[in-house]
């Protein structure tokens, strides 16, 4: 990776943060930073942070029937390897992004990748059910500090729109593929290591990079720390707790059970009244200025519907390559390939060329149809048909969709955003992609369980019949995922303002864009 990209434009004068009388790389207010000549090399320490956090949230997936049997724990167990670290990622984001802006984003970085290889390491060691999942509970809650950090210093190293572009593109093509890279990764060491190693892997890429980090990443410290909103804090983390926790249970409870309706009007509850607190504290958890724009309002769900819909289908498209084509699990990791790939290429490829000039809009709307048609097209799987028939059309073009929503929606959800709010502002991207994944594993297991039983009902479990009652819970999943991506391009279509490009996004602190064509 070179220094420095040929044709690169030069950063922009830094813009003074108003509240803090410093500049976003942390000199005095007024002082024009001049760009980090090792810029592009902390991408690579960043991206690779964001790699191993993203990868995390399914490389497990795919060693779960090897846990499941070595640990020795049920059915209805199993989801909760998966879920607990969602949910706890999810839930403390904010407190995450809040905390890189009080201590700083370089130690914020340093601690969550040293917590976040410990709490792996535990997990790789794991003797039983209960420690395996507060490893993974504990892996989020440091990859809850660790995202934010990362990503809040790409929004501060990046900030001429021409370089932005290339580096969110690369960021946004990690974060999109991640799942299929780690369930790649996943499936290769499970079958030739063990289970334990998709764990411990995170220790290597934990010293990587932190040995980069604290080569690479300047020392600051704001000049004034955000104080840390404690009563946001709690509503926020029980709320988003309650809510994921009460879709998991709807599964096996049933929808009409007091338990899930109980914990979803709970957690509705709660989060109502974080809004409302958040308009009331003098220093907020999620200030209201950071979303309170339609553009970045729009790129938050945009992302919050990926994540809804996408997270839930790496799972269930797992299940069905090992349960019903009898994939081992490398070779089920090999058969996402093409959809990470396709991922990779339409990210990095939508900030270059033609497409770098299209806007907003168009990117995420495409992707979105995108996304939407391969769901649809993934509706028709069967236990025997070819794999280049039943399945690589739809990964092809959901990893093209995936690709150009992700680059497109993080870069607009952080554009503008002022230097003080950058690590909770990064946090929000961050949890609304975690949350939605949280809700879609958790919404998407409910919806399986159910077509499960249905087929089921009354009948006497036979091979065949179980076999074909996993396919149409698959099938359903796959239905439910096509019409959140379809939604998402209608509300995307109507809500994001027409014309947008990338660098129309990036104007003054605080998000305000400038006026005129």
């Amino acid at each position: 990776m070179s220094a420095e990209p040929t044709g690169s434009a030069p950063g922009p004068a830094s813009t003074p943060g108003p509240a803090t009388g410093t500049a976003p790389g942390g000199g005095p207010a007024g002082v024009t930073a001049p760009p980090d000549p090792r810029r592009w090399w902390v991408l690579a320490v960043i991206g690779l942070a964001q790699l191993m956090v993203v990868l995390d949230a399914t490389i497990v997936n795919i060693a779960l029937p090897s846990v499941q049997a070595d640990l020795q724990f049920s059915d209805h167990q199993r989801q909760w390897v998966v879920t607990s670290y969602a949910i706890a990622f999810g839930s403390l984001l904010l407190l995450g992004g809040r905390l890189a802006d009080r201590i700083g984003r370089r130690r914020a970085f340093l601690i969550g990748q040293l917590g976040f290889a410990a709490a792996s390491a535990l997990g790789g060691a794991a003797a039983t059910f209960g420690v395996l999942v507060t490893a993974r509970t504990l892996q989020g809650v440091f990859a809850a500090l660790l995202a934010p950090a990362a990503l809040s210093l790409l929004t501060t190293t990046f900030s001429a729109p021409a370089e932005r572009g290339k580096a969110f593109g690369v960021f946004g093509a990690l974060a999109a593929s991640g799942g299929a890279v780690g369930l790649l990764l996943g499936g290769v060491l499970t079958e030739h290591l063990s289970w334990r190693s998709t764990l411990y892997v995170n220790v290597l890429f934990a010293a990587v990079a932190v040995t980069g980090g604290v080569l690479l990443l300047r020392r600051s410290a704001p000049a004034t720390p955000p104080r840390l909103d404690l009563p946001g804090t709690v509503l926020a983390s029980s709320g988003l707790f309650c809510l994921v926790y009460g879709l998991a249970t709807a599964g096996p409870h049933g929808w009409q059970s007091l338990r899930p309706l109980g914990l979803l009007a709970t957690g509705a509850t709660l989060l109502a009244a974080f809004a409302w607190w958040q308009r009331r504290s003098t220093h907020p958890l999620l200030p209201l200025r950071i979303v309170l724009d339609r553009v970045r309002t729009t790129a938050l769900m945009s992302v919050f519907i990926t994540g809804v819909g996408m997270f839930g289908v790496f799972l269930f498209l797992t299940y069905y390559l090992q349960h019903i084509r009898g994939y081992g699990p490398a070779h089920a990791g090999l058969a996402f390939m093409p959809m990470s790939g396709c991922t990779m290429l339409s990210a990095i490829g939508s900030n270059l060329g033609l497409l770098g000039k299209v806007g907003g809009r168009p990117r995420i709307v495409t992707g979105m149809l995108l996304s939407a048609c391969g769901m649809a097209w993934m509706t028709n799987l069967s236990a025997s048909g070819p794999y280049a028939v039943e399945v690589l059309p739809g990964q092809v073009a959901t990893g093209l969709g995936m690709g150009l929503i992700t680059a497109a929606a993080m870069n607009l959800g952080t554009a503008g955003i002022d230097p003080r709010d950058a690590g909770v502002g990064s946090a929000t991207v961050n949890a609304m992609r975690q949350v939605g994944g949280s809700v879609g594993t958790a919404l998407m297991s409910t919806l399986a369980a159910g077509t499960f039983a249905r087929v089921l009902d009354g009948r006497q479990p036979a091979p065949e019949l179980m076999a074909r009652a996993a396919l149409e819970s698959y099938h359903t999943v796959f239905t439910a995922s096509a019409a959140i991506f379809t939604a998402g391009a209608v509300l995307t279509l109507y809500l994001l303002p027409g014309g947008l490009s990338m660098e129309r996004a990036h104007g003054a602190p605080g998000g305000r864009r400038p006026s005129g064509p």
